[in-house]
């Protein structure tokens, strides 16, 4: 199989290229003791559920349809495989799962392996990742495929003339739960009807946020009652547009937090402000910070700061990188603002049409949209009401998830 060929082709490439590139020795050398990790877990005997996402944003996705699962089949175990160490290096210690590992390389006699060890009920396919190996050997052992929260678009490959293999491939999937109507439509062109349309579960997840307790008192001491300007997962080239900006604006405090958190990354936003700066990592050394920029230098604590916001920006829209999550900014009812790069996600997509969210494309748009919304109390309200209303409208994706696995699957 020509697929299989390339795969081993690759494998040997990325062996060449890890003498070169620590980063590609790394993502070879955690997957060499998978199977390991699964044996010390998982028993023969056991009944597994198993969800595969290939990094963090796709695990917001799954993360509620995890809860859901825990709660209703409390005789399985769950396991939570990642593509990309940086979903799996968050996630390592997720308490809710059993097992949190990589998904093995695309070869056919890993992925077989793999499988013969967990032996799952079913896999839960995140948003993407259709790997040709992976579904195959699943087929052929009988076990159901579910994608979740999926999203198609006119211009992927499963709708072009050549795209003939990657459409039989989904033609494999038991079951469908997209995220809108034209995948849906987009589907049924191909000969694919067993969908559903749910939304997105991450509505589920970002409105358990709002709920949960997100007072944080360093960040109250930082903020000192000012407006407040939060900065989420930035890349280079989004914080180029808005540096001269922010950089020149009074009496109101910034919170950056960098997609990236190593000591290069952070340097590289430092350098970029004149402004004073103190990283999270020192504000707890000092009851008086006098800095106008807070630089966030570790992970998982940028939802709570979305909570002291006047004003977010998610970044990843203004290059290549991908739009990071939207909804967790809106959910607290306030205006957001994104690059210009975001028609292939859906909620970024509906809510800059309603207006709660606003694009922009260049430094001087960027300048006369926040300057605008900044000081229009009316227009802040505005985009916030509708960012929170439309999250409460999209709820339910999870249980319609479940509610339908229990015709699908039967499990008991």
């Amino acid at each position: 199989m020509l697929y299989s060929f390339l795969i081993e082709i690759s494998l040997l490439l990325l062996r060449v290229v890890a003498l070169f590139s620590k980063k590609i020795a790394h993502f070879l050398s955690v997957r060499i003791h998978i199977l390991d990790t699964i044996q010390e877990k998982i028993n023969p005997s056991d009944r597994v559920l198993w969800f595969h996402c290939a990094s963090l944003g796709e695990f917001e996705q799954a993360r509620p349809l995890i809860v859901a699962a825990k709660k209703e089949y409390t005789n399985h175990k769950i396991v939570l495989t990642f593509f990309s160490p940086s979903g799996y290096e968050v996630q390592k210690k997720y308490s809710l799962v059993d097992v949190v590992t990589y998904l093995p390389l695309d070869r056919k006699k890993s992925i077989k392996r793999f499988i013969e060890i967990l032996q799952p009920e079913a896999l839960f396919l995140i948003k993407y990742e259709f790997w040709p190996n992976l579904i195959k050997v699943l087929k052929s052992q009988n076990v159901p495929i579910f994608s979740i929260s999926s999203i198609f678009r006119r211009k992927q490959l499963f709708f072009k003339p050549h795209g003939t293999f990657m459409r039989r491939l989904l033609k494999e999937i038991d079951f469908f739960f997209v995220q809108n109507e034209e995948s849906k439509k987009l589907l049924s062109t191909i000969g694919i009807a067993n969908t559903s349309v749910i939304g997105d579960t991450r509505i589920d997840r970002v409105l358990e946020v709002l709920n949960q307790n997100n007072i944080d008192r360093l960040i109250e001491g930082f903020i000192k009652g000012q407006e407040c300007f939060v900065v989420g997962s930035s890349w280079r080239e989004d914080l180029e547009i808005i540096s001269n900006t922010i950089e020149s604006k009074q009496n109101l405090k910034i919170i950056i937090a960098p997609h990236k958190v190593d000591e290069k990354s952070l340097q590289a936003v430092e350098s970029l402000f004149n402004k004073p700066i103190i990283r999270w990592s020192e504000l707890s050394k000092t009851t008086n910070s006098e800095a106008d920029i807070l630089l966030i230098d570790c992970v998982g604590i940028l939802t709570k700061i979305y909570s002291y916001a006047t004003i977010a920006y998610v970044g990843g829209g203004m290059g290549d990188k991908g739009l990071h999550n939207t909804l967790e900014p809106a959910v607290f009812g306030i205006p957001v603002l994104i690059g210009k790069n975001y028609l292939r996600y859906q909620e970024a997509t509906d809510l800059v049409s309603l207006g709660g969210i606003k694009s922009i494309d260049t430094a001087d748009a960027f300048k006369n949209v926040f300057s605008d919304v900044l000081k229009n109390k009316d227009l802040q309200e505005k985009m916030g009401t509708i960012n929170l209303n439309y999250i409460k409208s999209q709820a339910g994706a999870t249980t319609k998830v479940i509610s339908k696995l229990k015709q699908v699957l039967m499990i008991k």
